[in-house]
């Protein structure tokens, strides 16, 4: 029974966690879900709750029509090119390296402008989830999570890539923005290109281990 159990866990088998909280740290039901959600100590990946609030979204009128004459499709890119810059780089200078990141593009509430970040080292991501809960974004208070993910049948990395092979874009899923999958918003070529680069290089010129003991064990040496 308790190989049963471990074995279903975090899927829709299981009766007692809740499957979507488990992928990807949301779920529509929020604190009314009859399922628990199980949140980490700790983790790689962490979540910044409705991080982003879309140009697009916040720029429309309800039959979908844009209020300024000037909100183009070039425009909401470039305004999403440079909030996602602007974050990726101050998270990645103050916390650690950044391994992958992506917003979600849903307008359902519980994803929209979920911003989920895996760092390289977990002690990376504890230091933002202890600081960014005490820090404020574009007049918000910031909300931010460790994610709990399955390495074997749901890393992040899968996630990320299935999310954006099936469900990158609304228009190619039936359940457009209100899908309870991730939809992840791509960022141009040019600064995926320009980010990721800037962080092999100075990867190249040498790695932090992901241990956290051998981690530690350098914090208490430089200390002595």
């Amino acid at each position: 029974m308790a190989d049963y159990l471990a074995s279903i866990f975090g899927t829709e088998k299981d009766k007692v966690n809740c499957s979507f909280f488990f992928k990807i740290g949301a779920c529509r039901h929020g604190e009314h879900c009859s399922k628990l959600h199980n949140k980490p100590t700790f983790s790689q990946t962490i979540l910044l709750k409705n991080l982003y609030l879309s140009l697009e979204n916040s720029s429309q009128k309800a039959d979908k029509s844009f209020i300024a004459d000037d909100i183009t499709e070039e425009r909401i890119q470039e305004h999403f090119d440079d909030t996602f810059e602007e974050l990726f780089v101050e998270l990645e200078r103050k916390y650690g390296e950044i391994e992958e990141m992506n917003i979600c593009d849903n307008l359902s509430e519980h994803l929209a402008g979920n911003c989920y970040v895996k760092f390289h080292l977990e002690e990376d991501a504890e230091k933002a989830v202890v600081d960014l809960n005490n820090r404020w974004f574009d007049g918000r208070a910031l909300v931010v999570d460790n994610i709990k993910w399955d390495r074997k049948l749901n890393s992040m990395a899968l996630l990320f890539q299935l999310s954006s092979q099936y469900s990158s874009s609304k228009r190619d899923c039936p359940r457009g923005g209100f899908c309870n999958f991730m939809h992840l918003k791509p960022i141009s070529k040019d600064l995926r290109k320009r980010l990721y680069q800037r962080r092999q290089k100075k990867t190249h010129g040498g790695s932090r281990s992901q241990s956290r003991d051998r981690s530690r064990s350098r914090e208490r040496d430089r200390r002595r």
